[in-house]
């Protein structure tokens, strides 16, 4: 149970914890909505991981049987594909993509349409064959970009949307009940000054009233001695309690 703030019970503290309380329900609700969000897009990913994975499973099966056939069919080429390699055909890029202000990266390939290792490979026999394992392959290697890319992003928002849940029970659970205890104290402690208050105030009116009464009477009896031939009895004579305001 977290322990309640305890300001001096006045007006001015009671504004300033119920500003806070604002706040930090402004907060909770926002860093509620990132979490909804973060956590909406994290299921959405984990499909798209789990079918994308499925996916080059069976295309890395494809491939292996394509690159069986260009084998089969137009011999060992590795050698030649070796020689004429001189600068990269495919590059990797990296971009960012912004969820609920988390970046993610997004890695893409692209390639090099005036590099081609291929070329005249296969002219004799299976160049088709060649040609559609390169295809395949390419395939492969751009899903396996894109789980690499979806896997990265889904830690990241792993972490991310724990980050936030700790933030969001910290407020609910420790903020907002401290807070809440802090204004309930203060507005606790004015009604009791209050009813103290209340109560001061009556007694000084009950004072009052007996003392107007008691000088009521002795302006009567002062008449009426008057009217008799005695001596009017002063007020000031009178030993009066000590009246405090």
């Amino acid at each position: 149970m977290p322990q309640d703030i305890r300001p001096a019970p006045n007006r001015m503290n009671l504004a300033i914890m119920k500003q806070k309380r604002k706040g930090a329900q402004q907060g909770y609700q926002l860093l509620k909505k990132k979490s909804d969000a973060l956590t909406a897009r994290f299921r959405g990913m984990l499909k798209q991981i789990v079918q994308l994975k499925q996916a080059v499973g069976a295309d890395m099966n494809t491939a292996a049987f394509s690159l069986a056939k260009a084998t089969w069919a137009a011999g060992d080429f590795k050698s030649q594909l070796l020689e004429r390699v001189r600068r990269p055909a495919t590059f990797l890029n990296v971009a960012a993509d912004n969820v609920a202000g988390v970046t993610l990266p997004i890695f893409h390939i692209s390639t090099d349409p005036s590099v081609d290792v291929l070329k005249n490979v296969g002219v004799a026999a299976g160049g088709q064959v060649i040609m559609a394992a390169r295809e395949m392959f390419l395939k492969v290697f751009s899903e396996l970009v894109k789980l690499a890319s979806l896997q990265t992003a889904f830690f990241t928002l792993d972490e991310e949307i724990k980050m936030t849940n700790r933030r969001v029970n910290a407020l609910s659970n420790v903020v907002l009940p401290r807070i809440d205890g802090g204004i309930n104290y203060i507005v606790r402690e004015l009604d009791e000054m209050e009813r103290e208050e209340f109560f001061r105030l009556k007694k000084i009116q009950e004072k009052k009233r007996m003392r107007k009464e008691e000088e009521d009477r002795l302006l009567h009896e002062n008449a009426a001695g008057a009217a008799n031939g005695h001596a009017p009895q002063s007020l000031l004579n009178d030993d009066d309690d000590d009246l405090l305001f």
